[in-house]
Parts: structure tokens; sequence; C-alpha cells
């Protein structure tokens, strides 16, 4: 199965700046958080009713947190925090096929997402990173036990880059999530269009 990708809002940007990214990235990419932790229910409401309108589909859409905004539009799934509703009280709410992503940052917490009924993981941050400036990345080792401890996939964020994918993904991660470096970009689509190129590198070396 290919990496996947997932690109999530910053929370600096207004709605018009990420639908023109989105028309961009859309059909390149597998999934769009929207982390708005200051937005209003009302206003993710808005997001979500605005980004779909603009041919965004729905099942490519994860809501950060908000179980009830996840719910009441049939995302794609929602994205939970330490902060959050657990996974398994989630799973009661949402509907049938809605994915549940936990956040985590360490084996023990990944081993407890698995048992609370995640279906996929959240691990970082690998790298440094803007977003979470003063703390020390974990890096591709912690990366690596991480994946090797559970059985559902596992999604590597933070300071990930088209320099460092491919030694991302040799850590056995299932894809990756990147914010900033998109998000903040002159060209998102080239970003993307240049970590899609070392995918196919990685799927090249696998054949020979």
């Amino acid at each position: 199965m290919n990496p996947v990708i997932h690109i999530i809002s910053n929370g600096k940007q207004d709605l018009a700046a990420i639908e023109r990214i989105l028309l961009m990235i859309g059909s390149t990419i597998d999934f769009f958080h929207i982390r708005e932790k200051h937005r209003s229910a009302r206003e993710l409401s808005l997001w979500v009713e605005s980004l779909t309108s603009q041919g965004f589909p729905l099942r490519k859409l994860i809501i950060n947190d908000r179980v009830d905004i996840a719910l009441a539009y049939g995302t794609g799934g929602v994205q939970l925090a330490y902060h959050s509703l657990s996974p398994s009280l989630a799973r009661h709410i949402l509907l049938p096929g809605q994915k549940i992503g936990v956040s985590v940052h360490s084996v023990e917490e990944a081993i407890r997402g698995v048992r609370e009924g995640a279906d996929y993981l959240l691990y970082g941050h690998v790298f440094p990173s803007g977003s979470k400036p003063g703390l020390a990345p974990r890096g591709l080792h912690s990366l690596q036990q991480v994946v090797e401890s559970v059985s559902i996939p596992v999604i590597a964020l933070g300071g990930i880059t088209p320099d460092n994918v491919l030694d991302v993904l040799s850590t056995g991660c299932a894809g990756i999530a990147i914010m900033s470096a998109v998000i903040d970009a002159e060209d998102p689509l080239q970003v993307i269009q240049s970590i899609r190129e070392k995918f196919s590198q990685k799927e090249e070396e696998k054949k020979e």
C-alpha cells in the first residue's frame, strides 16, 4: 500500500487561504485535518460546508478534537488528542466507517490508543518543528519503536520534508502528516509533488 499524506491546518490561515491551497493540492493528498482550536463550532461548520462546496471530498476531511462536528457532517473521521474524548467513547458516537485517529507521543500511549479502539495513530514530533518550539524532537528511532509496538497504521508528524521523507518511511510507518511545510509554502503543490516523487522512488527501490 502506498504511503498516505495527511495535511493539517495550523490555525494561522483564514478559510479563504485554505480553500486556495486545497484547490491546488486536494487531488494529491489523502486527508486534510481541520485543526483550528480557537474556532467555534459554528466556524468549524462553515469550514466544512465551504470546503466541500468547493469540491473537496467529505471523506478526506478529518476534524481535530470535535467529535460533534465530525458526526454532524459525517466527515472521514476525527483526530483525538489527550484532552479529547477517549477513542472508545467516540466510537459509540460516530457513524460506522468514520475513522478515529489518536495523537500519541510514546509507545505506552500508542498501545493504549490501540486498546481503546483507534484506527490509526499520529506520532510526533519526529524532527524539529516550528509548531513545537523549544521541544526536543523524538527522532526516527522512537518512531520506529512505536511502529513496531502496534498493529495499526502509524502516521509520522513533525518537520517532515521531501529531503527526509525517505528516512521517515524507512521506519515502516504508514504515511506522513505535514502542517506548515505545506500550508505556509509558496508553492504547496510543488512540495506535495516532490514528496510523491520520493514515494515513487521508494517503490522502485523495492522492485530492484
